[in-house]
């Protein structure tokens, strides 16, 4: 027998975003800094980052100083370079900032998605 809500339940996508605030609930880090900073990491360019994501860089910029500003160390180490440009790279700070938010990510999407798997079922009976 179908529930009145199963006819629908094949259109439904799960979609959430995390961030972590300071105690005044200032942004620190989240979805995007994260996707970013994965990005400058992987491009050697933060220039290269923003234009992939479609993020300005000097907004970009502000909000890496934020979290930088928080900490109290660089996350980037920046060089700059001639005729061939410079290049951006993830301190070992940054890295292991993004190692550890790629650790509790996947811990909360297996949650998240398990939560969701469970919602769906309880719909479909």
């Amino acid at each position: 027998m179908e529930t009145k809500f199963e006819s629908k339940l094949d259109n439904i996508r799960l979609h959430y975003k995390m961030w972590m605030e300071d105690s005044s609930g200032s942004g620190i880090l989240g979805d995007g800094k994260w996707q970013m900073l994965k990005l400058i990491e992987k491009k050697g360019s933060m220039k290269a980052a923003c234009d992939e994501l479609g993020y300005t860089y000097r907004r970009t910029w502000g909000n890496l100083k934020k979290i930088e500003d928080f900490f109290g160390f660089p996350l980037l180490d920046k060089h700059r370079g001639g005729a061939e440009g410079g290049t951006t790279q993830l301190t070992p700070e940054g890295k292991r900032l993004v190692a550890a938010f790629d650790k509790f990510h996947s811990s909360v999407d297996a949650t998240i998605q398990k939560g969701f798997t469970d919602f769906m079922d309880e719909l479909k009976r």
